[in-house]
């Protein structure tokens, strides 16, 4: 506020000066002799134009002087003057504060823009910048380090690391998500990328994030094959122990009868018979195997929920595991659809209903399971199984999923891990969300 005054009175002081000496002029002139008067008086007009005029000039320069600065960005200029007056000493004071507020500003703009910049060519995920002609950009240090290309390259000059990721790079759309091989050190290395859309200078740009995923599949698949290998031989010794004994009895008997021992005929016969049926559980178990190991197709269609999983529970209601079991059922809406497989799903919910009939018989005096399947956030559908049984036991909820873990006397363990593979093929996920004395509840989000 003070500088405004001061900057006022430096140009209004003049102004008034040479309204007033103008107007006493006009009024001396008309007037007879007062010629020494009218000369004065005209000196004084001239000397508040010459002062207004050059405050003004000096003022036209400093301003012409800082949009100068400001076009070249040279903002290490200074404006603050000393003795030329208080109003052009105020407006170089207020020039030179606005440049240091400008370059506190850059400075700041600056060091924000490294931080990015080096965020960006640290990242561990390679970065590919591309613009309007498809030109490829190696935007970060890990690009540098997988692709060893020069900048512009066409993305079809990429085909050496791969035709379809040259043609991913060619043809992706912003947004879009795209699984394909990279060639890495001479080995096809499977990643997943990511393309975004990015404006830069007005002029679109595409940035395509290539995840190698290859070291994390084959960590998991080693960690599957480990899993299944500890389950496999877990099932396939426990058959095999009884089988084993069998067949050294079985020998000895038939050793018995050979010698003429006639009343070992019947415990052999008896031995050889359960040798058989254990044999037959044995082949069983590797068919099973065999189908699990075979990944169903899958067919998706709309389809109304009530009349589908109804038809689901007079198909359970109509097994061992269904007699006398009691069934609460909740749809939320009452109209709800959705798109999925009507067949595998249907063969994941009738698993889990029988699992939890079995739990809740063992259990529950009055055995019973509640089924609800109601629209959840982001559109997604989620169907929910409980019982009233016994819960999982604490150690086994980590195995429940896997191929062939089971806990019953004559179960085969491929129930749950086939509902996980139906799940998986529908893009959704199931999950054991409680268990405990009250029963186990499965939800399936699709």
């Amino acid at each position: 506020m003070a500088s405004r005054v001061r900057l006022t009175a430096g140009y209004g002081a003049p102004a008034l000066g040479l309204v007033a000496t103008s107007t006493l002029l006009a009024w001396l002139l008309p007037q007879p002799g007062f010629m020494a008067d009218k000369l004065l008086v005209l000196l004084a007009v001239l000397a508040c134009l010459w002062l207004l005029w050059s405050r003004t000039q000096r003022t036209n320069r400093v301003i012409a002087r800082f949009v100068e600065a400001l076009r070249h960005r040279d903002l290490a200029q200074s404006f603050r003057t000393q003795g030329h007056g208080a109003a052009l000493d105020e407006l170089g004071a207020a020039l030179d504060d606005a440049l240091k507020q400008l370059r506190d500003e850059r400075l700041a703009h600056l060091a924000e823009n490294r931080f990015s910049a080096a965020l960006v060519d640290e990242a561990p995920t390679p970065v590919l910048a591309i613009d309007g002609q498809n030109r490829v950009f190696l935007a970060n240090k890990a690009a540098r380090r997988l692709f060893q290309a020069s900048d512009g390259r066409s993305a079809a000059e990429f085909a050496a690391y791969g035709e379809d990721f040259a043609a991913a790079l060619t043809r992706m759309a912003p947004g879009a998500r795209q699984t394909c091989r990279v060639l890495w050190n001479g080995l096809a290395q499977r990643a997943v990328l990511a393309s975004s859309l990015v404006d830069r200078q007005g002029q679109p740009w595409r940035v395509v994030a290539v995840h190698i995923i290859q070291s994390e599949l084959d960590a998991a698949e080693l960690a599957t094959q480990s899993d299944l290998v500890r389950v496999l031989t877990h099932e396939i010794m426990n058959s095999l122990t009884p089988v084993t004994s069998l067949a050294a009895s079985a020998a000895k008997l038939v050793a018995r009868v050979d010698a003429g021992d006639m009343g070992a005929a019947a415990s052999a016969r008896l031995a050889i018979d359960t040798l058989s049926k254990r044999a037959a559980g044995l082949t069983n178990f590797v068919e099973s195997y065999r189908e699990f190991s075979r990944s169903p197709a899958i067919a998706l269609r709309r389809f109304a929920v009530r009349p589908w999983i109804e038809e689901l529970m007079r198909s359970f209601a109509a097994t061992s595991q269904g007699e006398g079991i009691g069934i609460d059922l909740a749809i939320e809406p009452e109209q709800l659809e959705m798109v999925a497989d009507p067949d595998l799903l249907g063969q994941v919910m009738l698993n889990l209903l029988k699992n939890g009939g079995e739990a809740a018989r063992e259990h529950a005096e009055h055995p019973a399971i509640h089924i609800q399947i109601r629209r959840g956030d982001a559109d997604r559908i989620q169907l929910t199984v409980a019982d009233n049984g016994g819960g999982v036991p604490e150690a086994s909820r980590e195995d429940i999923f896997l191929p062939f873990f089971t806990s019953k006397p004559h179960g085969t363990g491929v129930g749950l891990s086939f509902a996980r593979q139906i799940v998986l093929l529908h893009h959704g996920a199931i999950g054991l969300s409680s268990s405990g004395e009250d029963g186990a509840r499965f939800d399936i989000i699709l």
